[in-house]
C-alpha cells in the first residue's frame, strides 16, 4: 500500500507572460488549480489544471467540497480507480469543464506521485517513445500583431529551428487574414509549418469559404474553425478542403474525440489534459486516436504536454506557449527546434513554492 494520508487543493492566479488575443477572447489570466497529495511514506505528488481567466474558484470548490476527502486512505497506485471513483461522485456535473479540470489537477497529482514511487520520469513511464518532439510557436501569431510582427517572428521560429508556427485567423474581413498569411509564408519560405487557429469563431460556411482562401498560403492545420460542438459542420469543412482540420482542446471527454474520428471530422487531436480530466484519459485519448492514423498535437500547458507528446507514437507537436516561469525554477528545454522531455521522476516541473506561495490567492 501507499496510503494517502493527505491531499490539499489550492489556487495560484498568474498574470499573462504577454498580450495574448483570438478572434473571440483575450487570455486575462491563468487561474492554476494545484493538487498536493501526501502519502504515509512521506512522498508526494503535485499536480494542476488551469483557466485563463474565469471559473478558477469555481474548480477549487468542486475539489476542497468533494473530491479531495474521498482521497484519503485510498491507495495511491491505483490511479485508474481513483480516477472513476472521483468521476462517479460528479455524474451531476459532468462531462463539463469544471468537472475536468478538477479531475485533472487530482490525476496529474497522482501521476507525478506514481513516477516518482517507480523512478521513472513520465515520458518514459507512460510510453516511452522518444525524448524529443518537434516545437511549434504561438506567441509570436495573436491576432492583435501586426503584419510586420507576425513576420518578424515566425522568421525567428524558422531561424531557431523551429519546423513551425501558429497564426490566429479571424479578422472581420477574409482577404486580411489570407494577406497576413502570404506575408509570412513569403517571409519564412515553403519549409516552415503555418498552422491557423480561428478559437471557434466561424459558421461552416464561413469557415468552407476561408478554408479555400487558406490554401493559397500552404496551411499545415486549420485549428478550431467550428464551436466544438459542430460535429457535422467540422466534417463539412474536413470533406470541402485540403487542409487538415484540428479540434480538441475544448472537448471534456474521451467520447466527444470518438465522435468526431469515427465521422472523420478531425485530422489532427488537440487534446488538453487539464480540460479531458487528467493523464489518465488523455491517454485514451492518443490512443484512440492512434488506431484511426491521426496525430495528436495537444493544446497549452508545453511543460507537462512535452512529456505525453514523447510518450506516444502519434506524438506530432508541442505548442509553444511559456507561461509558468514566474513560479517554476527552470524553462522547458528546446534543442534543434525541439523540445526535450524532463529526465527526472514524476512530471519534471521544477516548481518555486516560494513564488506559488505569494501569488496564492485562496
Amino acid at each position: 500500500m501507499a496510503t494517502i494520508v493527505n491531499a490539499e487543493a489550492f489556487l495560484v492566479d498568474l498574470e499573462v507572460e504577454t498580450v495574448r488575443t483570438d478572434a473571440v477572447q483575450s487570455f486575462v489570466k491563468q487561474e492554476t488549480i494545484f493538487v498536493e497529495v501526501t502519502c504515509d511514506d512521506g512522498l508526494t505528488g503535485l499536480g494542476y489544471s488551469y483557466t485563463i481567466g474565469t471559473g478558477g474558484r469555481a474548480v477549487l470548490s468542486l475539489l476542497r467540497e468533494h473530491l479531495i476527502g474521498r482521497l484519503i486512505g485510498r491507495d495511491s497506485r491505483l490511479v485508474e480507480a481513483a480516477w472513476q471513483d472521483l468521476f462517479a461522485a460528479t455524474r451531476a456535473t459532468s462531462v463539463g469543464a469544471i468537472t475536468s479540470l478538477a479531475l485533472a489537477a487530482v490525476d496529474t497529482a497522482l501521476w507525478d506521485l506514481r513516477a516518482k514511487r517507480a523512478g521513472e520520469p513520465l515520458w518514459m513511464l507512460a510510453g516511452g517513445h522518444r525524448e524529443r518532439v518537434p516545437l511549434y510557436d504561438t506567441e509570436g501569431g495573436w491576432l492583435h500583431l501586426s503584419t510586420g510582427e507576425l513576420v518578424t517572428g515566425a522568421v525567428a521560429a524558422r531561424d531557431a529551428g523551429w519546423p513551425g508556427v501558429k497564426l490566429k485567423v479571424g479578422k472581420p474581413r477574409a482577404h486580411h487574414d489570407l494577406e497576413r498569411l502570404l506575408a509570412v509564408r513569403q517571409a519564412v519560405g515553403a519549409d516552415l509549418d503555418i498552422m491557423v487557429d480561428a478559437n471557434q469563431s466561424m459558421t461552416a460556411a464561413e469557415a468552407i469559404r476561408r478554408a479555400a482562401l487558406y490554401e493559397q498560403a500552404g496551411v499545415f492545420w486549420f485549428e478550431e474553425p467550428l464551436p466544438a460542438d459542430d460535429v457535422a459542420g467540422h466534417l463539412r469543412l474536413a470533406r470541402s478542403t485540403s487542409i487538415p482540420v484540428a479540434v480538441g482542446e475544448s472537448m471534456y471527454s474521451p467520447a466527444q474525440f470518438r465522435d468526431y474520428l469515427q465521422r472523420g471530422a478531425a485530422s489532427i487531436v488537440q487534446v488538453d489534459v487539464a480540460r479531458v480530466g487528467g493523464i489518465t484519459p488523455w491517454l485514451k485519448v492518443a490512443h484512440l486516436a492512434e488506431t484511426f492514423n491521426v496525430m495528436v498535437c495537444p493544446h497549452f500547458l508545453m511543460e507537462l504536454h512535452v512529456s505525453l507528446v514523447a510518450a506516444i507514437p502519434n506524438g506530432m507537436y508541442v505548442e509553444h506557449i511559456p507561461q509558468l516561469r514566474a513560479i517554476t525554477l527552470q524553462e522547458m528545454r528546446i534543442e534543434e527546434g525541439h523540445a526535450v522531455a524532463p529526465d527526472v521522476p514524476g512530471l519534471g516541473i521544477a516548481w518555486d513554492r516560494d513564488a506559488m506561495d505569494i501569488r496564492r490567492v485562496a
